[in-house]
């Protein structure tokens, strides 16, 4: 079964509740139809309810009206949902005003539906910046207990013939946030990156924290980082299978990792990469996307108390629609962990 057969089967045998900011675009409407004609997630529209649903009508859309439609200039909404954004701010200065003007913002909005436990999860992008996204996600939703950097990763998907990985699936991070990670935030991304293998992938996660240095094989303070993000990523997930600092030939290569790390636990097979820093991920990526045919899903969020993922503003309703289906296997894994 295809990676997102199976994600579509898990997303469907439990079913989340994704909250579409950005309501009132017409590709996001189209991609919510779809998730809502399979029966993929219960969906929440924000925007104005005769807007949105005169766009269904001119799109030939037919099940919009299963989705719960909230307008974010109701009054009654922002009399709801305010007062939790004031409590998570008051400390900052906020007052209760600024909080009901914010409350207003649908993006906002969205994430406080999803902290007061109305919703799974979000996921904007279409009309918004990256930076907008996940400041409102920053700002409402917070981080997982443990974890203070929120990351970016990416599934992917290895054509037939590439036998790398586990069932041809990589994942790579930090491609999309985090600049320049120091030691701590590195390790936080790899066991973030962890997780996102199994939420989502579904695959037990082999990880390698990746340098241009094999166990010492060079000496330089960017390899000392690694080193020490391998020692702290071992203290929080101590059954994580992991190892670090290891040259990328070395972690997926079983004959080069014979040769050059012989004692390392992952024997070749790592099927999680973490990059040194996002120059080196996102370099990475489209390297490995575009000379190798790979298929690159993402970025996916990780890190953040509850999934809120981005699009890109170039995305397609199939992107929507996939990164939905995404958004709801996050959710359902978070839930899991916290069982």
């Amino acid at each position: 079964m295809e990676l997102f057969d199976k994600m579509k089967a898990k997303a469907k045998a439990n079913m989340q509740h994704i909250v579409l900011p950005e309501g009132t675009e017409p590709r996001t409407l189209t991609a919510a139809d779809r998730i809502l004609a399979d029966g993929f997630a219960h969906i929440t529209l924000i925007g104005n309810p005769a807007e949105i649903n005169r766009l269904a009508g001119e799109l030939g859309l037919h099940n919009i009206d299963k989705a719960n439609i909230v307008d974010p200039g109701d009054e009654a909404v922002i009399d709801r949902y305010a007062p939790l954004f004031f409590e998570l701010r008051k400390n900052k200065g906020i007052t209760m005003e600024e909080a009901r003007l914010t409350t207003h913002n649908p993006l906002y909005l969205g994430c406080l539906m999803v902290k007061a436990g109305d919703a799974d999860g979000q996921v904007a992008g279409a009309m918004n910046t990256t930076g907008n996204v996940l400041r409102a996600a920053f700002q409402v939703i917070k981080t997982q207990p443990g974890i203070q950097v929120v990351s970016g990763a990416f599934l992917m998907l290895l054509p037939k013939g590439l036998n790398y990985g586990t069932d041809g699936i990589l994942i790579f991070a930090d491609c999309a946030v985090v600049p320049d990670p120091n030691a701590q935030e590195l390790a936080q991304i790899a066991v973030s990156a962890a997780q996102t293998a199994r939420d989502i992938a579904g695959i037990e996660p082999r990880v390698a924290i990746l340098s241009f240095s094999t166990n010492g094989s060079a000496k330089h303070e960017r390899i000392n980082k690694v080193i020490e993000a391998t020692r702290i990523a071992r203290e929080m997930a101590p059954d994580l299978i992991l190892d670090g600092e290891l040259q990328a030939d070395a972690a997926i290569v079983p004959s080069v990792a014979a040769s050059k790390a012989p004692n390392s636990p992952l024997s070749g097979r790592a099927n999680v990469l973490v990059f040194p820093s996002l120059e080196v991920g996102n370099i990475a990526y489209k390297l490995v996307q575009r000379l190798g045919g790979v298929e690159a899903v993402g970025p996916v969020l990780q890190g953040l108390a509850a999934p809120v993922n981005d699009l890109s503003r170039g995305c397609y309703p199939e992107d929507i629609y996939k990164t939905i289906i995404m958004t709801c296997n996050q959710a359902i894994g978070l839930k899991e962990n916290k069982a």
